[in-house]
């Protein structure tokens, strides 16, 4: 038996907060045309923190009765503040020296206590871990805690709305927590449909535990794709990929950029690396979808100036 099902998350699409509900799903033609494919995207970029997570953070957040410690390469903790400013919960999120700015101000506008602690993501999650134990705080995970897939989840039921004949979906892998909750979805309602997962070359660890059974751990990730550069993989995650993802493509950072560009010049869509990793994977990895009809999810758009004008122009 895994950690969550089916009835959980069609419980939780109840109880979510709508802001966060109903995303944009269609047919992508630039996308469609290189890869010989019909590309549906679920954007889920528009809503307050332009990102799926807080889907599973406002289920977390408004059944705590507590204080809260996280740690977040950004957009889990923005999520995590927009839901504890709606339910009045404290939220403290640990994150890298080296996070993204524009995430880490936007976590405090929120009304998030932000740490800058750590040379990167797991690092700050070290940190956090610390003091919540110290300060008897209780911490919450994204990937672990299972509101976060579940939360998630939500997406495929509105994907499975509309779409009964996908192929495939792919989804951005990092913590998790978002590939869990889509495919718990679809191995119930669509066993078909394959559920593929992306990680970036330079952040294997989940890809390579996946496939070995054992968990991998890196001391260092190298990829721009900071909300999926995880180098510790979460072994409750980890354990529940085992039963919903099949199959798992490794995409390079090129090819996350030259996605981030198609989808800004040709369909006027902002998206950040992580988000970008799907429609990477079906540029890099044509022959697997060609003549398919495929999903991809755009999970985040936090990008700052710079990095627009380095990575889009």
């Amino acid at each position: 038996m895994g950690r969550f099902h089916l009835s959980d998350i069609e419980a939780a699409a109840g109880r979510i907060d709508p802001v966060f509900l109903r995303s944009p799903q269609f047919i992508c033609e630039p996308p469609s045309e290189p890869c010989n494919a019909d590309v549906l995207i679920k954007l889920e970029t528009a809503n307050p923190i332009r990102s799926f997570k807080g889907r599973g953070a406002d289920l977390l957040v408004q059944q705590a009765k507590e204080p809260l410690v996280s740690a977040s390469a950004g957009n889990f903790g923005q999520a995590l503040a927009y839901a504890s400013r709606t339910y009045q919960v404290p939220v403290t999120v640990f994150a890298s020296v080296h996070a993204n700015a524009l995430k880490v101000a936007r976590m405090k506008e929120l009304g998030a206590t932000v740490v800058a602690e750590g040379l990167d993501f797991d690092a700050a999650k070290m940190a956090g871990r610390r003091f919540a134990l110290t300060n008897g705080i209780r911490f919450v995970e994204d990937g672990r805690d299972v509101e976060t897939a579940i939360g998630a989840g939500t997406i495929a039921l509105e994907l499975l709305e509309r779409e009964n004949d996908l192929h495939a979906i792919l989804v951005p892998l990092g913590n998790g927590a978002l590939i869990n909750g889509i495919g718990c979805t679809y191995k119930s309602k669509s066993p078909a449909t394959r559920i593929i997962g992306v990680q970036a070359k330079g952040a294997p660890a989940m890809v390579e535990s996946w496939q070995q059974s054992k968990l991998i751990s890196y001391p260092t990730v190298a990829t721009i794709a900071d909300g999926i550069g995880v180098r510790v993989p979460v072994p409750e995650a980890l354990d529940d990929l085992r039963g919903n993802m099949d199959e798992a493509l490794l995409v390079s950072d090129d090819a996350i950029i030259r996605a981030m560009k198609l989808l800004f010049t040709l369909a006027g869509i902002v998206v950040e690396p992580a988000g970008a990793a799907g429609v990477a994977a079906l540029l890099e990895h044509k022959e697997r979808i060609s003549g398919k009809k495929v999903a991809v999810v755009l999970c985040g758009s936090n990008i700052t100036n710079a990095q627009m004008q380095q990575w889009l122009c």
